[in-house]
């Protein structure tokens, strides 16, 4: 759980994925937006009712089912609006009760708390991240030492090698990363600097040597719960793979 004067981010695991399901809380409104609901959902909407805060947004990191499969359960529950980017809704082509459709850097208020959108495409072609105050939401785009898939429909290792460029390069040091899955239960936030020092997705400085890692080496020798690896590891894995 991430605390601050304005607002709360309580997280919830659920789901045979280890999915993260966060709920922003605004401490002035007593407002929440519920992001990615999936699974028991119905945990997190208990864990909201406990605490007297209505949930007033859906946010959504992209369309894959394992992150948007409680939907309808929080609608039955809540007058919610529903956020998306407008890339990944015509990527996902489902049709939804007026949606609020985005472009990065766009914002939106929960009360009196405001959320960044940041377009991150890679793990599918509208992927978001959802920055406000010090912490970012990642969805599937940055985990806790690794990041999300390229191999599936609408997956593009380019977009996610500039995409995660973006992040390292543009983010604070001291961000505090909130991914969506719990990859490294050890560590299951973390913050940008560690990530820039362990995590082998921002070791390259190439999109080749990304995509070649990305793509052919990583599932081959890596497997959760994941743990930091230099740079000169992630490297050398590499050149093993080519030789």
């Amino acid at each position: 759980m991430a605390v601050t004067t304005d607002y709360t981010i309580l997280t919830v695991e659920l789901g045979p994925m280890e999915n993260f399901v966060y709920l922003l809380h605004d401490h002035q409104s007593h407002t929440a937006a519920i992001v990615d609901p999936a699974w028991d959902v119905e945990q997190v909407l208990a864990l909201a009712d406990n605490h007297g805060i209505e949930i007033t947004d859906i946010l959504l990191t992209h369309s894959h089912h394992d992150h948007v499969n409680g939907i309808e359960t929080v609608l039955e529950h809540s007058d919610a609006q529903i956020h998306l980017l407008k890339p990944e809704a015509q990527f996902w082509g489902k049709a939804l009760i007026e949606p609020s459709l985005h472009h990065g850097g766009d914002s939106i208020r929960i009360g009196n708390t405001e959320i960044k959108i940041l377009h991150t495409p890679g793990h599918t072609p509208g992927s978001a991240c959802y920055y406000l105050g010090n912490d970012l939401i990642a969805g599937d785009t940055l985990f806790v030492f690794g990041c999300g898939r390229c191999d599936l429909q609408g997956g593009d290792p380019e977009a996610m090698y500039q995409s995660l460029k973006r992040i390292r390069s543009e983010l604070p040091g001291n961000t505090t990363l909130h991914p969506g899955h719990n990859y490294a239960p050890v560590h299951p936030t973390s913050t940008m600097d560690a990530q820039c020092a362990g995590n082998p997705f921002l070791h390259f400085d190439t999109s080749e040597d990304f995509i070649e890692y990305r793509m052919h080496v990583h599932d081959r020798i890596r497997h959760t719960p994941y743990d930091a690896i230099s740079k000169q590891a992630a490297l050398k894995s590499i050149g093993q793979a080519r030789d």
